[in-house]
């Protein structure tokens, strides 16, 4: 069971990157899967989730600071989940996470950071100003 992520970069203040986070082990549609950053200094914040296939009703949270700039996807024939980052600022410089912690529960409005589950080794992203 593993998580991968890639396509972090540098890039220029109102660019854009797309990050991938590849499965294996396990069908990625039957599990909630979410971003998360951490930049130096701060505490690592749930970015952005994705609920699982069979969960009813939203099927997707942002934290605010990103909305409407992310978008966060899943491609159920290639087990892998994106997050879509346009108009990047310098405040969105940090280290990505994409993760699949336990259960639900803690893909809502807050987006919890849930130290549990599996967790991808985390890609740059860093943004010039």
């Amino acid at each position: 069971v593993q998580l991968q992520a890639s396509g972090g970069g540098l890039v220029q203040a109102g660019g854009s990157l797309r990050l991938s986070c590849a499965a294996s082990g396990f069908t990625l549609e039957y599990y909630t899967i979410g971003w998360f950053r951490q930049a130096p200094g701060k505490e690592r914040e749930g970015v952005a989730c994705f609920l699982s296939k069979h969960t009813r009703g939203a099927n997707s949270y942002y934290v605010d600071s990103v909305k409407g700039r992310f978008t966060i996807s899943r491609d159920d024939a290639e087990n892998t989940a994106y997050l879509q980052m346009n108009n990047l600022s310098s405040e969105d410089t940090a280290v990505y996470y994409c993760a699949v912690p336990y259960g639900n529960s803690w893909c809502d409005e807050s987006i919890t950071v849930a130290e549990d589950g599996t967790w991808g080794q985390g890609t740059q992203v860093t943004v010039s100003s």
